[in-house]
């Protein structure tokens, strides 16, 4: 078997992670009630009893006795409750699971949708972080619940089944088993309950569990087992180096070329297929004849692999040598391919021997793979074949051969009255070579017949005549030419076979730069630009991509980009987008468009339209060009995907936060808004039930109370919207120059009754710039940082107030004597709802100098936090300055 060394390399890495990860055995069936958890339970009971540490992590018996039997010894782990809407739901505590790590856990119903408030939405993503923690986990699966079937079933049942897994979950497992029973037995258990209950199994019956619903899924089932079992055969057989096929089903492949006869071909084998109910591949082993084939053969070819996927077969293009039989049969032992399907010969048996037969070649490589071969198809009247273009030699090669044979010649004449004929000889044949190397396979033909008549006409005896008197001399002659001729085909193969290798080059290099291009952009709107001029640059057209808004509609691209399309094209792009299908200019399908639009088709189906408009006349009318235009739109498609999916995904992570930072915020300030509140309150009804208790000096304490209670919630409710603004980012800044003396004194002021008696020292020196900010928010920021050294301060120490400017920026210090900042939380205290538990400190919300750091994020300013040397934290605030201050008008006095 002939394998490339990428391909063992990459089994070999696949069958390593295999046996380092974590085991997934999924039980699989038709539908509900056929005994995936019986058949799960089961085997658990036999891992009990080898000594293998098994827990049931989730398990849904529906009370069936058969199955709450098989849970005795079996360590069941407590499932985790969820409040939803009045009701208590129970579901699968992953933590727990994590935490207990057994070596195999039992997770049934692998597609089930999580209660609200879970840990994850699905609870196949609670199966992959069991994986992921190197966890063996044993689950059910029914085959309506595979997101790749979805539509299926629901046309088949008329139920659209809302619970779905990805199909790569299902590629994920390591064994799959088909639990199965015929749907009569299905249906009779249904009936006695085993499934549902009487209602519940009632409404089932006439709806889902009908006999032709359940033989339909029963099918989808035992495929798709199926098809995994046959993936698992063949990754085996490439791990063993097996070199031969294994008939345990049969599988198909047709072998095509540019000739017409190909589409009889391709008709014949798909008849064949679907008798055998066997897939089918149609491949194409593009060799380097391939650049000498005429642009009707190479349409011939993209016509015959187009009517291949059409009729439902897997199209397979290799690149490959003039071995092609052996290139075949690689293939086709790669896949496991039973047979193998070739036309009938039709070049005369005399060609044959010169230039081989592919038939022969495979009945002699093919071992146990059977050859069938098909009959061309007969049509009246005489049928003209697509031929290769015959390359034109130029004149000049030929002068070339008689300019380097006359040169050999005269050195053969120099060197026969010293040198043996045979060192003659291999003057001739090195111009052979010389010829064959430099202008091709003719000219070197032409080389040696002139060789062969030189030699005997200068060199061999009688000379200047071409009579052979020594007979032995023929056959000299005749070796002489057959090895230039084989010397003039062999170059010719290697100057092919290096064309091909620049042109796959080229190819090849072409995607690789709009791979990097496109990796390279980051967001959607620069990669469609990217995307938009490299497929420009590479086809010489204009180029746009059209994506769709929420309703599915093609949305317009910007003026200046569509100047060269019509707004009548953008129909058929929806068209293409609709249908998943090309159309356009140059297609079967609205010709009659100026451009050319492929759909960007990702993984989840299409994503957006690329159109094509070429500047002269298209340069994908050849089919290796169209492939790399497809190509081409095939990775901007999965790049584009990739950026959407990050894009949402980062949106979608960013909600999660805004939500989480509500639900905190309001967890974490309720406590502080009612403390406020509460002393309102009190104190307000200690006053409106006052009837004349109260002397007047605990009335205006109680007064006093309100105020300052009232002052801190209004606080507090600032810092809220502040927060708020800051997180929606709508935070404005009025910015004006003001003196840094007045900024400090009007927060002081703020905190007069806070600070109480406790000093401030203020340390400015003179002349300090005036700085551009936003006065009420500089402030804030200021209250903030003031409120926090109060907090953190004995009472009896005071709190500095320093300043200094350099040329860039104007720095306030705000130091306090206190116990500090402990280490490594320098930076964190300024995230939300952080608090320091400090001793002697005042609780709060954890918002002030999150919101410190926000006001001076806007005006593009640094603060930082760090520890004094003789004790104390500090809190330092660099707000920019602007080159120049605007100057005060000038008052002009008229005197007239």
């Amino acid at each position: 078997m002939n394998t490339r060394p990428d391909e063992v390399l990459e089994q070999a890495q696949e069958d390593e992670a295999r046996k380092s990860r974590a085991r997934l055995k999924i039980f699989f069936g038709a539908a509900p009630g056929v005994g995936k958890t019986y058949a799960m339970l089961s085997e658990a009971q036999e891992l009990l009893l080898e000594g293998v540490d098994v827990v049931a992590g989730f398990l849904d018996t529906h009370g069936r006795p058969e199955s709450q039997a098989l849970t005795a010894g079996l360590e069941v782990l407590p499932r985790k409750s969820f409040p939803y809407r009045g009701a208590t739901l129970e579901e699968f505590d992953l933590e727990a699971a994590l935490a207990r790590k057994p070596k195999v856990i039992l997770v049934d119903e692998l597609a089930h949708a999580n209660a609200p408030g879970a840990l994850h939405a699905k609870r196949w993503q609670d199966v992959w972080d069991l994986l992921d923690a190197g966890i063996d986990v044993h689950t059910t699966l029914n085959v309506q619940h595979l997101e790749s079937l979805r539509d299926v079933v629901a046309q088949i049942t008329g139920v659209l089944v809302r619970e779905n897994i990805p199909d790569k979950l299902l590629s994920r497992a390591d064994q799959i088993e088909l639990v199965d029973i015929p749907p009569e037995e299905l249906i009779e258990r249904l009936q006695e309950g085993k499934v549902y209950v009487p209602e519940q199994a009632r409404h089932a019956n006439d709806r889902f569990f009908r006999r032709g619903n359940l033989m339909a899924l029963r099918e989808l089932a035992l495929r798709r087992t199926a098809e995994q079992v046959d993936a698992d055969m063949r990754r085996y057989m490439n791990a063993k180096g097996i070199g031969k096929t294994w008939a345990a089903g049969e599988r198909l492949m047709v072998c095509i070329s540019s000739r017409p006869e190909s589409a009889h071909l391709i008709r014949a084998a798909k008849r064949m297929a679907e008798s055998l109910d066997a897939p089918w591949i149609v491949a194409y082993i593009e060799s380097p004849r391939y650049l000498s084939y005429s642009e009707a053969s190479r349409v011939q070819i993209e016509e015959h692999l187009r009517q291949a996927e059409r009729l439902g077969a897997e199209t397979v293009v290799l690149q490959g040598s003039l071995a092609l039989a052996e290139d075949l049969v690689a293939l086709a032992l790669r896949r496991n391919v039973t047979k193998i399907l070739v036309g009938k010969p039709t070049k005369p048996r005399w060609l044959e021997f010169f230039t081989g037969s592919l038939l022969a070649d495979l009945i002699r490589a093919s071992g146990a793979i059977d050859i069938h071969v098909i009959a061309g198809e007969e049509k009246p009247g005489k049928t003209k074949p697509v031929r290769r273009s015959a390359s034109h030699t130029p004149v000049g090669h030929f002068l070339w051969s008689f300019a380097v044979v006359a040169v050999a010649t005269g050195l053969a004449l120099l060197m026969a009255r010293y040198f043996e004929l045979a060192d003659v000889i291999m003057v001739y044949i090195l111009a052979i070579l010389v010829v064959a190397s430099r202008v091709g396979r003719l000219p070197s033909l032409l080389a040696a017949v002139l060789s062969v008549v030189a030699l005997d006409f200068f060199i061999i005896p009688p000379v200047y005549s071409l009579v052979v008197q020594d007979t032995r001399h023929s056959a000299t002659f005749l070796v002489l030419l057959v090895m230039g001729i084989v010397i003039g085909n062999l170059t010719e193969r290697i100057r092919q076979q290096a064309k091909l290798a620049r042109f796959r080059e080229q190819r090849t290099l072409a995607l690789f730069k709009l791979s990097a291009d496109l990796a390279r952009s980051g967001n959607t709107a620069r990669m469609v630009s990217q995307a938009i001029r490299s497929v420009a640059a590479q086809f010489q057209s204009h180029v746009l991509i059209f994506l769709p808004d929420s309703q599915g509609r093609l949305k317009w691209p910007p003026a200046d980009l569509a100047a060269k399309f019509s707004p009548a094209e953008l129909g058929v792009a929806q068209w293409a987008f609709d249908h998943h299908e090309v159309a356009g200019l140059e297609t079967d399908t609205l010709a009659g468009a100026k451009a050319l639009y492929l759909p960007l088709t990702g993984t989840n189906g299409p994503i957006g339209v690329m159109g094509v408009l070429p500047e002269d006349v298209p340069r994908w009318t050849e089919p290796d060009q169209r492939h790399l235009l497809e190509a081409f739109s095939n990775q901007t498609a999965l790049a584009l995907e990739r950026t959407l999916l990050s894009e949402r995904s980062l949106e979608n992570q960013r909600q999660a936060d805004r939500e989480h930072l509500r639900n905190a915020l309001l967890s974490s300030v309720s406590h502080d808004l009612r403390t406020p509140l509460g002393g309102i309150t009190g104190a307000a009804s200690t006053l409106l039930e006052d009837e004349g208790r109260l002397t007047q000096e605990n009335r205006r304490e109680l007064l006093e109370t309100i105020h300052e209670e009232a002052q801190r919630l209004h606080r507090l409710v600032s810092n809220l919207l502040d927060v708020t603004r800051i997180e929606s980012g709508v935070l404005e800044l009025k910015k004006e120059w003001v003196p840094v003396e007045e900024l400090v004194g009007a927060a002081l002021d703020s905190l007069g009754q806070v600070l109480g008696t406790r000093g401030v020292k203020l340390d400015f020196p003179k002349n300090l710039p005036l700085v551009p900010v936003d006065p009420i928010l500089a402030e804030q920021a200021l209250i903030n940082l003031l409120e926090n050294a109060h907090k953190y301060s004995p009472p009896d120490q005071p709190i500095e107030v320093r300043a200094w400017a350099t040329e860039k920026s104007v720095t306030l210090a705000i130091l306090d004597h206190g116990p500090g900042i402990p280490a490594g939380e320098e930076e964190r205290i300024f995230e939300k709802l952080v608090r320091l538990q400090q001793p002697g400190a005042r609780p709060g919300a954890g918002l002030g100098l999150a919101i410190c750091k926000g006001i001076m994020d806007a005006h593009e300013g640094r603060i930082q936090a760090s520890n004094r040397p003789g004790g104390g934290a500090q809190f330092l605030m660099s707000l920019p300055l602007a080159p120049q201050p605007p100057q005060p008008p000038v008052e002009v006095i008229d005197h007239a």
